[in-house]
């Protein structure tokens, strides 16, 4: 394994993390929960990502009992939430990135996962309700409180994280340190050209999600569709919408032959270019199977097969580089 820095704090984490999204919880049992997070661990992974949302605080549960009867040292490892969605209350106070919620959220997730403090909370969605003051002030507070070390935002624009930051200079709190979006090779605007000027100023670390898509860049759904292939789940309709398009499946079998000349696979390939993105501490990992999750780990050995001209040979078969406004 190996490690780089959070963005500009001195937090190392594992290029390669692992998170709960969809499965823990919902779609595996806890054995199979408990043998993943193991191989993830004994491969070097330091960073274990979840959310009150995540099966409805459920996942959080699964994941406090592993690192409870694994008996890991708390030293050893760090252990995210992150609070917005709630975990399945419906009133008014249950959800947001008001004081309140945050407050009540970051108990329960410290109840949930049976630890005294996150390393890492994430506040999950901007909060258009909540004046930006009240959410910094709130995630300060529970950083001198002791129960969170560091904070950051997930999906939030750049103008919401700088105006996060000129909050925390204004009123000399602590800002967020990083971000968490989508990042694939179908996906790049935000985290190749939004996000350009806040690496160079503020600093921001990235713990990237859905490397594969959601699936789509295994190439499995260039075979067919089948009921039980994550873009066919109820939840993630918005997501099947915007990638199973015919465009995208052409490019991925295109991948999938270029992965083949260079003797790895599409799969290893996607997770691997990512990596080579500088900006990007740590690409998450989410798996439903063992054999899945000890195969994407080894995703660092192709790290160095993508030299300059198997980066632009892999941009002329995606064809969707951002484009940078002039300055």
């Amino acid at each position: 394994m190996e490690y780089s820095k959070l963005g500009k704090s001195g937090l190392p984490v594992s290029r390669l993390s692992f998170g709960t999204w969809i499965t823990f919880g919902n779609q595996i049992g806890y054995d199979t929960a408990k043998e993943l997070m193991v191989i993830a661990y004994d491969a070097g992974v330091n960073f274990f990502d979840n959310a009150e949302v995540y099966a409805h605080g459920r996942s959080e549960e699964v994941m406090g009992r592993i690192l409870k009867e694994t008996g890991w040292s708390r030293d050893s490892y760090t252990v995210s939430s992150k609070v917005f969605f709630g975990a399945g209350g419906k009133l008014p106070t249950q959800r947001g990135l008001h004081r309140k919620h945050i407050r009540e959220a970051c108990d329960a997730a410290l109840k949930r996962l049976q630890v005294d403090y996150l390393d890492l909370y994430f506040c999950h969605r901007p909060d258009k309700s909540t004046p930006i003051e009240e959410t910094v002030w709130s995630m300060h507070q529970l950083i001198m409180a002791g129960k969170v070390l560091y904070w950051g935002t997930s999906e939030w624009s750049a103008q919401e994280i700088m105006e996060a930051h000129m909050v925390a200079a204004r009123y000399n709190l602590i800002g967020p340190v990083v971000e968490q979006p989508q990042y694939n090779m179908l996906y790049r605007h935000k985290v190749e050209v939004e996000f350009a000027q806040i690496y160079k100023t503020v600093g921001l670390g990235l713990t990237i999600w859905s490397p594969l898509a959601s699936g789509l860049l295994t190439g499995k759904y260039n075979a067919g569709i089948s009921d039980d292939y994550r873009l066919k789940r109820d939840e993630l309709a918005w997501l099947a919408e915007r990638n199973l398009i015919e465009e995208n499946l052409k490019k991925v079998a295109q991948l999938m032959e270029f992965a083949k000349e260079i003797g790895t696979d599409v799969t290893r390939l996607a997770i691997a270019w990512c990596l080579k993105n500088p900006n990007v501490s740590t690409v998450l990992l989410g798996a439903s199977k063992p054999e899945q999750l000890k195969h994407n780990l080894t995703a660092l050995e192709v790290v160095p097969l993508l030299t300059d001209d198997m980066m632009e040979r892999i941009e002329s078969i995606l064809n969707n580089k951002p484009q940078h406004p002039p300055f």
